[in-house]
């Protein structure tokens, strides 16, 4: 009786024992065969770690190899508030005047907080980021003061052993920054070439599921050519130990970031710098709500300078308003006033509906056309077609226009660009408004050449202007020459584009000759003569449309012209947005002209074409402002 006890005694014990085992099998089989997968992922998400590899974003430069965008390695400094104890107060009051926040604030980022992660359990947050895009300076300097801090027994209540290793922990690695560095974009140059250049800013991408924030191109070329600015991003793919850090030699892959190209622009910044401070002492003079300016070189279409002001800064873009921010040269629509007389003439001229010495009667300052009166700034008589550009004459211009047909003055519009964007590489550029024929008013044959009737963009009529300059031929503007590596080898190079030709060589060459006689004492631009060089241009000077009606005092003001007149080099366009003490083109915008060119002509060297030229000492008497757009009776077109 005794041994069958026992007997079954050991059976039981064989079986528990053998359950047990079979448990720890079928454990073992769960975990090496049928969760091998899962749970191999899992140990890898513990220890794997795939970093990702930030290229350097790539400098703008001028055309003479000038930054005026670069990018710096900067430090994201972050803290574990768990190192801290209860000394937030004095790590704040450290570190809070050099990384430039509020102390306040500071102190209760350093607190710790606790969170219930995914898995239910009660977590102390050892992240926290206090600031990014710090210098490397600044950050040497943080861990200098960490380094210097001192602490009492009294302040950490730690025995002696626990405190020495809390006070280097808490020196050491309570505060500490990101092992991959962040780029902060500097612009050397402050506003200069701003609404060139643009700005950048930070957008957050998923990248296989991962939330990282990325540099990228928001206005100007930063936008345009950001794929090109950018680089191409790496990655290294490694293992960490339960303190995460990296077990280099168990690293797996490891491919290196390309960084992005640098963008050569055609701008000078010199030149660039000229047409700022002429701009700026216009601004101070006159305080329009704008002012614009271009400098073109009219045989290649290379912009040299592009400015407006209000202009902003890229290094903090957010401190300026959005119409500071905005770029107007290519934007905002305008009706050009007289500047636009150069289209209707010059295609007349190239169709040969007229010769320079034609004579048009200008009805003594008052033209009835279609039921509407146009109207000249002085009573003209009969005036030959030159003269009618060197006065600025109204009624003049209108009646080559009505001569040259609807048509043929629409195809010359289409020609010359207008209606039509100029493909410069900056976001934000507008087609301007032009009608075709069939939604004319009677009246708008006679309105368009006065530059009545039609909206422009600034960029477009200075690049008709240029078109003359170049004899016939439209080029298409250009900003960008070329891209290169970081060690300066040319990646890409840009070549100059015609668009078109858009009148003869002949043609081109007779209207230039009466566009030189507008800087004469005849003119209405003799303020805009140079003392070395002959000039060809044309002034403008447009009543502004607000809710679809002429706001009688307010005028858009310009003065677009090139030298040496015979031989261009340069294209100078000046516009002015409700410009005060004066408001003719000839008066406002053409001496901010001449200052530019003056000063771009000796930089670039070129060379003079006059020897004992003598302005005349009677400019601003002479000058014969040409008129301001207005008719009688007239209503503007309804422009959508």
């Amino acid at each position: 009786m005794a041994k069958r006890l026992q007997y079954r005694r050991l059976l039981c014990l064989v079986l528990l024992l053998g359950t047990a085992f079979a448990g720890l099998g079928y454990r073992l089989v769960d975990l090496q065969v049928l969760r091998h997968v899962e749970l191999r992922a899992m140990a890898q998400l513990n220890t794997q770690r795939e970093i990702l590899l930030e290229p350097r974003r790539g400098d703008i430069l001028d055309a003479r190899g000038n930054q005026l965008a670069t990018s710096v390695f900067v430090k994201t400094v972050a803290a574990d508030p768990v190192l801290l104890g209860d000394c937030q107060a004095k790590v704040a009051r450290v570190i809070a005047p050099l990384l430039e926040l509020n102390e306040g604030e500071l102190y209760n980022r350093l607190l710790p907080r606790t969170r219930v992660n995914d898995k239910g359990q009660t977590v102390t947050n050892r992240y926290v980021v206090l600031k990014r895009k710090v210098a490397v300076e600044t950050w040497e300097k943080i861990t200098e003061a960490m380094g210097r801090l001192t602490f009492t027994t009294n302040e950490v209540k730690l025995s002696p052993k626990s405190f020495g290793q809390f006070c280097r922990d808490l020196r050491a690695k309570a505060v500490f920054t990101d092992p991959i560095n962040d780029q902060k974009r500097v612009y050397p140059n402050t506003n200069l070439a701003a609404h060139v250049l643009g700005f950048v800013g930070m957008d957050e991408r998923d990248v296989n599921g991962t939330k990282i924030l990325e540099t990228t191109g928001k206005d100007g070329i930063e936008s345009t050519l950001n794929s090109k600015l950018a680089g191409v991003r790496g990655w290294r793919m490694t293992e960490t130990d339960s303190k995460q850090r990296e077990l280099v030699a168990l690293r797996d892959q490891d491919v290196e970031a390309r960084d992005g190209l640098n963008v050569v622009l055609t701008i000078d910044s010199v030149i660039q710098n000229m047409l700022e401070t002429a701009l700026a002492g216009a601004m101070k003079e006159h305080t329009p709500i704008s002012i614009s300016g271009i400098a073109v070189r009219p045989r290649t279409g290379e912009i040299l300078a592009l400015a407006t002001l209000p202009t902003f800064d890229p290094n903090n873009p957010g401190s300026a308003s959005p119409d500071a921010r905005r770029n107007r040269v290519i934007s905002d629509l305008i009706e050009p006033g007289s500047t636009f007389k150069i289209v209707v003439v010059s295609g007349a001229l190239n169709d040969s509906v007229v010769t320079l010495n034609d004579q048009f009667d200008c009805e003594n300052g008052a033209f009835s056309f279609a039921g509407r009166v146009l109207h000249d700034h002085e009573r003209y008589g009969v005036l030959s077609v030159e003269r009618i550009i060197t006065k600025s004459s109204n009624i003049g211009a209108a009646k080559i226009g009505i001569k040259l047909g609807p048509d043929r003055l629409f195809n010359h519009i289409c020609d010359f660009g207008f209606g039509q964007r100029t493909g410069i590489p900056l976001p934000g550029e507008v087609r301007g408004i032009s009608y075709a024929p069939k939604d004319w008013s009677k009246v708008t044959i006679a309105q368009i050449p006065m530059g009545h009737g039609i909206c422009v963009t600034r960029l477009q009529m200075t690049m008709a202007m240029c078109a003359i300059a170049n004899n016939g031929a439209l080029m298409r503007p250009m900003l960008v020459d070329r891209l290169e590596d970081r060690e300066g080898r040319t990646v890409v190079k840009y070549a100059p584009q015609k668009v078109r030709n858009v009148i003869t060589p002949q043609a081109a060459g007779l209207m230039r000759t009466a566009l030189k006689t507008v800087v004469t004492s005849e003119g209405t631009a003799a303020k805009a003569a140079l003392e070395n060089y002959s000039v060809a241009g044309k002034t403008g000077t447009a009543q502004k449309v607000e809710n679809g009606q002429y706001v009688k005092g307010k005028y858009i003001s310009s003065f677009i012209g090139f030298f040496p007149a015979d031989n261009p080099e340069l294209c100078i366009s000046i516009v002015m947005d409700e410009p005060k003490n004066g408001y003719y083109g000839g008066l406002t915008a053409a001496p901010v002209f001449k200052e530019v060119a003056e000063r771009a002509g000796n930089y670039l060297n070129i060379r003079p074409d006059l020897k004992d030229f003598q302005p005349s000492t009677s400019a601003t008497i002479a000058a014969a402002p040409d008129r301001p757009i207005r008719t009688v009776a007239a209503r503007p077109l309804n422009h959508q």
